[in-house]
């Protein structure tokens, strides 16, 4: 494994468990010396017709919005702008309980001085393609059996891990280390369990 280690971490801004593992990997970072390349997968597109229950397909429906905007705002402003978008985002979303999608996208571009023109595509399909090109990044190496998040330690990925809170500071350490370990065992697909909480924002 080189010294320091690639993580590549594709995110839904609509999932909280994604979220959750985000505010992991942004702790870790702090305290390790790792290169992380955010990326977007989308919700919306892994559910593309599936038979869902009402209440989900409205979240999938409105999900399509948030992913536009962030792959639009990467395209013209490079992937630097991934991280603090997301957060942004998922700040006013996740801890923030809101659902007020338009107003959460526009305050967020301009909390990270990011044109306001850019809320418009996100009522359209003109970055389609590439959001299904980075979505596939993702799916390429996991499956389509999975969700968000999938992270992947160079070059082997994973759905997950799904925690529930966020570690922090050694508890964090050990579990990326541990993940780190598991990516050398070739053969190494799957461990699970039952959830019994929610995401502990």
């Amino acid at each position: 494994m080189p010294a320091t280690p690639t993580v590549d971490f594709w995110f839904d801004p609509a999932c909280p468990w994604a979220w959750m593992t985000s505010r992991w990997m942004t702790e870790v970072a702090q305290h390790r010396d790792v290169e992380v390349r955010w990326h977007v997968m989308s919700l919306s597109v892994l559910n593309e017709g599936r038979d869902l229950d009402e209440e989900y397909q409205q979240l999938m429906d409105d999900s399509w919005a948030a992913v536009r905007v962030v792959i639009a705002a990467a395209r013209d402003h490079g992937e630097k702008v991934l991280e603090p978008l997301y957060t942004a985002l998922g700040t006013r979303r996740h801890p923030g309980g809101r659902r007020d999608t338009d107003a959460i996208i526009a305050e967020s571009l301009a909390e990270v001085g990011l044109p306001a023109e850019l809320a418009a595509v996100g009522q359209t399909d003109e970055v389609d393609d590439l959001l299904r090109a980075s979505h596939a990044g993702a799916i390429d190496l996991v499956g389509n059996d999975v969700g968000t998040p999938v992270v992947a330690i160079d070059g082997v990925g994973y759905f997950g891990p799904v925690v529930t809170p966020a570690p922090t500071g050694q508890a964090a350490l050990d579990l990326f280390d541990g993940l780190v370990l598991m990516t050398r065992v070739p053969g190494f697909y799957e461990l699970k369990r039952s959830r019994e909480d929610g995401p502990a924002f």
